[in-house]
């Protein structure tokens, strides 16, 4: 068996390749910005739609807190009965799924709750929801 008597080389990395390909993804992408630039500046006439219904859901639902006193409010602004039922119809023209959440104080009278219900029925509101303390059990 013949022994080395020399070290082999160790070898190199040749970076050319890399640095070459690395040069062409940069001009690709320089080129295809311009492409793009380009074409915002073409005169087209795009199609108009009108503004009937919101393209998304509603992002969240709507909270109406009733307080003892008989105040109510919408998204924590005071508003009347009227106010409230004119609100929640036109969000519900614009989201079809309108969500609403009623919040009653414990001393709430039975009446202004009532009320609070008719004026989200009124107002075409389908999906609603009363929220209440769960105790834990005994």
């Amino acid at each position: 068996m013949p022994l080395k008597t020399h070290q082999d080389d160790q070898p190199t990395l040749n970076l050319t390749p890399m640095i070459d390909i690395v040069f062409l993804l940069i001009i690709f992408f320089m080129v295809g910005t311009k492409f793009t630039e380009l074409e915002h500046k073409i005169g087209l006439q795009v199609p108009e739609v009108t503004d009937h219904d919101a393209l998304t859901d509603a992002p969240e639902r709507k909270v109406v807190n009733v307080h003892a006193d008989g105040a109510i409010m919408l998204d924590h602004r005071h508003v009347s009965v009227a106010e409230l039922t004119q609100q929640l119809a036109a969000a519900n023209e614009q989201y079809s799924k309108l969500g609403v959440l009623i919040r009653g104080d414990r001393a709430a009278s039975h009446g202004t709750m009532t009320t609070v219900y008719n004026a989200c029925t009124e107002a075409g509101v389908s999906k609603l929801g009363i929220s209440v303390k769960v105790l834990p059990p005994q």
